[in-house]
């Protein structure tokens, strides 16, 4: 399975409707709209890295509201990455904040990144990725004052980052 990030800037005011329009494209698994640098990330999921193409191509950089979009095209780490049905399950309905981090790492560390970012139970998907960043990963905690010490204490000091920035998820522009 192929798999990519889009991070996106639209237009101010335009991101729920722009979220809206997204979730509706086939291939995209999930959209959020985030606080920082980016207003929007999206993740799309399909069968070749040609479709993943086609559907940023032809239809995301189309989208009239979207000033500007970055694609990070996974590496195909997930086998390095996974985190087990019952840890997902426990944390079902827990997880009040969330946040994408994306990273900048030292020359061919990517991988030791993604697997100590595993150790961590609170991120719940990461993924070595090709583009102007080297790892990118999801993470959800209970509350936004746990989210931040995950990210401080435990994210940040992992051995190997050259810098990291943070997007929080905006809750409210989620569709119901």
């Amino acid at each position: 399975m192929a798999k990519a990030y889009i991070l996106m800037n639209c237009h101010l005011g335009e991101e729920v409707e722009v979220i809206q329009s997204l979730q509706k494209i086939v291939g995209i698994k999930e959209v959020h709209g985030t606080l920082g640098l980016y207003d929007i990330v999206a993740q799309i999921e399909c069968t070749t890295d040609e479709k993943i193409q086609q559907i940023v191509t032809q239809q995301i950089r189309k989208m009239p509201k979207i000033q500007s979009s970055m694609t990070l095209t996974s590496s195909e780490s997930g086998q390095l990455f996974q985190i087990t049905e019952k840890l997902a399950g426990a944390m079902l309905g827990q997880n009040l904040s969330q946040a994408y981090v994306v990273f900048h790492s030292e020359k061919g560390e990517e991988y030791p990144i993604l697997k100590n970012l595993c150790n961590i139970p609170e991120v719940k998907e990461a993924d070595v990725v090709f583009g102007y960043y080297d790892v990118i990963c999801r993470i959800e905690s209970s509350s936004e004052e746990v989210l931040q010490d995950i990210i401080t204490k435990a994210v940040r000091r992992l051995p190997n980052l050259k810098t990291s920035m943070t997007l929080n998820i905006i809750k409210e522009q989620e569709s119901k």
